[in-house]
C-alpha cells in the first residue's frame, strides 16, 4: 500500500481510537454513578460497553501500527457530566449512533483508497457500534414504558442481595 493511502488510514484509525478511549471515559464515569445508585443492570451495560470499546482500541492500535504509524491515543472532548439514567443512556446511544455514521464513512474512504482490510475493521465496528445502539435503545424504551419502576427494581434486587444471609 502507497504511503499516501495508508497515511489516510492511519488518521481514520487514530480518529477512531480517539472516538473510543472518549466513549470508555464516559461509559465508565456512567457506569461508577450507576452503580452507586444501585442500578446494578445499567452499571453492568455501561461497564461491558466500556471493555467492547477498549478491544476496539486495540484493534484500531494494532492496525495502525501494521500500517507503520503510530498510536495517538488522544482523546478529543470531554466526558459530559449527565447524573440522571435517562439522560445517561440516551447520550450513550447518541455516542453510539455517531460512532456507526462515521465508521461507515471511514469504511468507504479506505475503500476508495484500496485499502480493504482497515474497511473491513471499520465494518465490523460498525456492527458492533449498531449493536451497543440497539442495548441503549432497548434501555430507554424500557424506562419510557416502566417509568421510575424501571429503575426502582434495579435497586430493590440490589437491596434484596445485600440484604439476603447468603450475602454475609
Amino acid at each position: 500500500m502507497g504511503k499516501k493511502k495508508s497515511e489516510k488510514s492511519i488518521e481514520l484509525l487514530n480518529k477512531a481510537v480517539s472516538d473510543e478511549l472518549l466513549a470508555i471515559h464516559q461509559y465508565m464515569y456512567f457506569h461508577f454513578h450507576c452503580d452507586d445508585l444501585g442500578y446494578d443492570l445499567l452499571a453492568g451495560l455501561f461497564k461491558k460497553t466500556a471493555i467492547e470499546e477498549m478491544t476496539h482500541v486495540e484493534l484500531l492500535s494494532e492496525r495502525i501500527l501494521f500500517l507503520k504509524g503510530d498510536v495517538e491515543m488522544k482523546i478529543v472532548g470531554d466526558v459530559q457530566k449527565i447524573h440522571d439514567p435517562k439522560e445517561m443512556v440516551k447520550c450513550a446511544a447518541q455516542m453510539e449512533d455517531h460512532s456507526a455514521a462515521d465508521y461507515n464513512e471511514w469504511a468507504n474512504e479506505c475503500a476508495a483508497n484500496s485499502d480493504s482490510a482497515t474497511k473491513k475493521i471499520f465494518e465490523d465496528l460498525v456492527t458492533d457500534e449498531e449493536r451497543h445502539f440497539d442495548q441503549f435503545e432497548t434501555e430507554m424504551e424500557n424506562m419510557d414504558k416502566f417509568g421510575e419502576k424501571y429503575l426502582a427494581l434495579q435497586s430493590i434486587e440490589r437491596s434484596k442481595l445485600v440484604s439476603s444471609p447468603a450475602a454475609k
